[in-house]
């Protein structure tokens, strides 16, 4: 996206930072409430995008590329500016919420929308990165239907593995649960994945073998190929921006993510943040609602302070 010059300083209703399908979402409500918005996009997709993400209505399937870009072309009859500069500091002051943007520009908010998104943590496994997304998965509901009949694998240990292998059986019974190292796994837990045939591996995991779109198996370290078409796991994530950090916001004691209320405001007056950013359910569909809610509570907020003050 070219970047659009600024003034060197600007002063805006509403800055929505990110422009995937929350941001976007969020946008679109503030531009057709007649607001005069920018949109940052610093033009990454989701780290976790897939190449055909699913479960979204209406676009089951589809390019997350080429929805996007329909998205900013529906922006266009709006008072929405789009600008490529990143965010990289935030303040609050008196004037209002003060953004300083990668190129040095200063832009100045009452209300700021924040919908960064998290940043996955992938296991430092060979393989794993270049297949993350195209055989290498984390949600069974965007794709687990694709893998039904195949041969897939669950990666990790403990509680949480034991969890993601239970729930992926109902897609694909066919399904080992690869610990990487002892299974730290109870009794009871290791019962229960015999009664549903669901075989452990405890032998660790050296690489991935596959192309850029295909899977093929799991090397262990013990010299051994298991073959298989998708291995699902549970990254760790961190907060793709240090914004909400940098403006004071709350953030849950589990996982990282800002603490905002229903509608997505943070406990810092004027700041909402939605999306992946703000909790452990990240499909594309909860992204663009959580937008949505969060844009009409903002100007719904807006219209009855300045309605109250007149």
């Amino acid at each position: 996206m070219p970047k659009i010059p600024l003034p060197a300083h600007s002063a805006y209703e509403m800055i929505v930072v990110g422009a995937s399908n929350a941001g976007l979402s969020a946008a679109l409500v503030l531009g057709r409430a007649r607001r005069r918005v920018l949109v940052l996009d610093d033009g990454g997709l989701p780290a976790t995008a897939a190449l055909h993400p699913h479960g979204f209505f209406a676009r089951d399937g589809s390019d997350p590329r080429r929805a996007l870009g329909l998205g900013r072309e529906q922006l266009l009859p709006y008072p929405v500016e789009f600008s490529a500069h990143e965010a990289r500091q935030a303040k609050l002051t008196p004037a209002g919420i003060v953004l300083t943007l990668g190129s040095g520009t200063v832009v100045t908010t009452p209300s700021l929308l924040l919908a960064t998104g998290m940043s996955d943590e992938l296991p430092a496994i060979p393989g794993v990165a270049a297949l993350w997304g195209r055989g290498v998965y984390h949600c069974p509901y965007c794709h687990g239907w694709e893998n039904r009949y195949n041969q897939v694998a669950v990666y990790g240990g403990g509680r949480a593995g034991y969890q993601q292998a239970v729930l992926l059986h109902h897609w694909c019974p066919r399904l080992t649960l690869n610990t990487d190292g002892p299974a730290d796994l109870t009794p009871e837990q290791r019962a229960h994945l015999r009664a549903l045939a669901i075989v452990v591996e405890e032998a660790p995991v050296s690489a991935l073998d596959g192309s850029a779109k295909c899977l093929r198996a799991l090397e262990l370290q013990d010299g051994r190929r298991q073959p298989v078409d998708a291995v699902f796991l549970r990254p760790n994530q961190r907060q793709r921006s240090t914004l909400a950090a940098q403006l004071g916001c709350a953030f849950t004691p589990e996982g990282g993510y800002v603490q905002v209320s229903e509608t997505g405001l943070t406990g810092i007056p004027g700041v909402y943040a939605v999306g992946d950013m703000t909790g452990p359910f990240q499909q594309a569909i909860l992204a663009a609602a959580s937008g949505t809610r969060a844009a009409a509570a903002l100007n719904d907020a807006l219209i009855l302070r300045r309605s109250a003050a007149a």
